[in-house]
């Protein structure tokens, strides 16, 4: 490649502020007249003086302040549960091997007042009309 065989390059070239009459951009170079944003860089997360939001982060307090403690459970409606074997035991490793639950769950409640055909043993918390749901079908709940 040769000082002959280059071409000129298509587009606009960047804005140079502050370098003079000739750049469109007298005295300010654009940044208004005075102040702090017309003067020097601010740095990443200043906010006027007032304290920057990671540094009052541990003190907020509320809605979602300790979600990592807390955990809730999976609700599994009862009619799932006629999927299973007649006479079978359901606890959370049942319920895994039947990808009723995803693998990571570690608490459940079985929930609803649907139907259920199948007779079972369940070792898993479950609400007031899942559990009528059960012992209608002759099952029981331990």
């Amino acid at each position: 490649m040769n000082i002959h065989s280059l071409q000129k390059l298509v587009g606009r070239p960047k804005k140079r502020v502050g370098r003079g009459h000739g750049s469109g951009k007298v005295k300010t170079s654009g940044r208004g007249t005075k102040g702090q944003s017309a003067r020097g860089s601010m740095p990443l997360g200043f906010e006027g003086g007032q304290s920057s939001l990671f540094k009052r982060y541990p003190f907020l307090r509320g809605k979602g302040r300790n979600q990592s403690q807390h955990t809730k459970a999976v609700t599994v409606p009862v009619t799932v549960l006629n999927t299973f074997p007649d006479k079978s035991t359901i606890d959370l490793s049942a319920l895994k091997s039947h990808h009723a639950i995803e693998t990571g769950d570690t608490k459940v409640k079985i929930i609803g007042n649907g139907k259920l055909t199948v007779t079972l043993t369940v070792l898993v918390p479950a609400s007031k009309g899942a559990a009528k749901s059960i012992q209608s079908a002759g099952g029981s709940i331990k």
